[in-house]
């Protein structure tokens, strides 16, 4: 297996650096993708510090606030958190889309305006040589197969994260979709779904992760692969130790 494994902070809210991230190694984690404030993480320094101490490195760090009107503020904010991926030493900057458009359809202009900003921030990262990365996310500015091939086609310089479950959402098999964006693709999302909640990886039944796996292999991807934690009432510990069985299970 050449690609790491992460756990993603998404559903923490102010947590205990140093409990959180002793649990993940004790899970058997490799490092952990950034959803926090700067607020509440503090300085670079002391994340990495910590991090480095109990052995989970931070894997990416997450945008805030995308917005298509090109505001200063929402580029500086997302600035600074580049800064911060950087001096954390993350792999990736990650950031989704702005809010859907209510009641129709992205317009060719605004598809072309993400992917616009999408390439100015990734030439602000170029500075620390640190990819910047797309995420595929429904209820976004691109939330459909063809409008995430347009976006595909205007992006010139920022990559790309595939969420499986989110491909899986618009009919597009994961698998597939790894090969067919393997040139672009730094980073992997793996979630689970049913009844309309995430659930932990294996209890939904939304894809093949296997198969998508199979499809990281195939393409000789070598970077990391994150798992979102589900929106189930079990304890963080259960959450991190059942999604990490699941995939010791597929052999990872």
């Amino acid at each position: 297996m050449a690609f790491k494994l992460a756990y993603s902070s998404l559903r923490w809210q102010t947590p205990d650096l140093e409990q959180v991230l002793g649990l993940l190694k004790e899970t058997g984690w490799d490092g952990w993708e950034i959803r926090q404030s700067l607020d509440w993480l503090g300085s670079a320094k002391r994340v990495k510090s910590i991090s480095d101490r109990i052995g989970v490195p931070v894997a990416v760090v997450c945008g805030t606030g995308l917005t298509l009107d090109g505001n200063h503020e929402m580029k500086e904010r997302n600035k600074r958190r580049i800064d911060f991926a950087a001096d954390v030493e993350a792999d990736t900057f990650m950031f989704m889309g702005a809010a859907r458009p209510y009641g129709r359809p992205s317009t060719e202009d605004e598809i072309k305006t993400l992917a616009d900003l999408s390439d100015e921030l990734a030439v602000y990262a170029s500075q620390y040589n640190l990819d910047v990365c797309y995420h595929i996310h429904t209820t976004t500015t691109v939330d459909s197969r063809e409008e995430w091939e347009r976006l595909m086609r205007l992006m010139q310089k920022a990559q790309l994260c595939i969420d499986v479950s989110h491909s899986a959402f618009w009919g597009y098999d994961p698998a597939q979709s790894i090969h067919d964006f393997k040139d672009r693709l730094v980073y992997v999302h793996l979630q689970d779904y049913k009844a309309y909640r995430f659930v932990e990886l294996g209890e939904g039944g939304l894809l093949d992760f296997a198969a998508s796996m199979k499809a990281l292999e195939e393409i000789g991807y070598d970077r990391w692969v994150t798992v979102c934690p589900s929106q189930s009432d079990r304890s963080d510990e259960e959450k991190m130790r059942l999604d990490r069985s699941y995939l010791r299970h597929l052999g990872y």
